[in-house]
């Protein structure tokens, strides 16, 4: 039995794990109580170098197995939940499951509640669903889901209309303004370690007491989107998904009815 059971916990740090679904972020495509069997080989196992875990939040030190694909568009992913406190940090057990609907080098847009992305011609997520908020009027709707990232007035984005929101690739170089410091505020400070402050009149921008005025990015990041446009809590409110937090690709569900 000792046997089995290691067997088993190897087989599910590196090949599969499963979840249950907890809300309705994901209906109809999966509904709470559906249990989803996540692939961990696709984009490679993700083994911890540190399992002295803090629930209250730390750095992820972990390292991934070579994987078979990168993630793709409308992906259907389990990750860990990064922002806790409106900074970036991990927790073990806080995992999340959505649809991807941007990549890295993408930029993503919503017109009139749908998704659109300058590097996908396709539908992204569900397209009825999305007719569902383009139909409903602002009266209908709960007044504090319409506001989106960055949550700052010279902004203005709503689950409606959004963006485009470029998805940082590693490698890639961007010139900081305060445009990028305030919508990529968390992340440049998880990067740099150090808090970003920036002022919009003199177009300056601190990493702590030093200017910033170009970044390199160290990390992939995904938006992650429910397929309930209308009751998701996703990246629209809270923002991106680094690459080291996804655990694997839902690869196969079983139904909460036929269980």
């Amino acid at each position: 039995m000792p046997m089995l059971y290691g067997v088993w916990l190897l087989l599910r740090c590196l090949v599969f794990d499963y979840f249950t679904i907890p809300t309705s972020s994901m209906c109809p495509t999966l509904e709470p109580g559906d249990k989803v069997i996540v692939n961990k080989l696709l984009m490679g196992a993700r083994i911890y170098s540190n399992l002295d875990f803090n629930l209250s939040g730390q750095e992820l030190e972990s390292w991934r197995t070579k994987g078979l694909r990168p993630l793709r568009h409308n992906d259907i992913v389990v990750f860990n939940f990064p922002h806790h406190d409106w900074h970036i940090s991990f927790v073990i057990n806080n995992v999340f499951c959505k649809r991807v609907v941007a990549l890295p080098g993408d930029s993503l847009s919503i017109v009139d509640g749908h998704y659109r992305n300058n590097n996908y011609e396709g539908t992204l997520g569900l397209e009825e669903e999305q007719r569902k908020l383009e139909n409903t009027p602002d009266s209908l709707l709960w007044q504090p889901l319409l506001p989106t990232i960055p949550h700052h007035e010279r902004f203005g984005w709503t689950i409606r209309n959004f963006g485009p929101m470029y998805m940082p690739r590693k490698g890639d170089i961007m010139t900081v303004t305060p445009y990028e410091a305030t919508l990529y505020n968390i992340f440049l400070a998880w990067e740099i370690g150090k808090p970003i402050t920036c002022d919009w009149d003199t177009g300056e921008v601190w990493a702590g007491d030093k200017l910033l005025k170009r970044h390199c990015w160290q990390h992939n990041y995904y938006f992650m989107a429910g397929d309930n446009v209308l009751d998701s809590n996703d990246s629209r409110y809270w923002g991106l998904v680094p690459e080291e937090y996804v655990v694997g690709v839902v690869g196969y569900v079983y139904k909460n009815n036929t269980l």
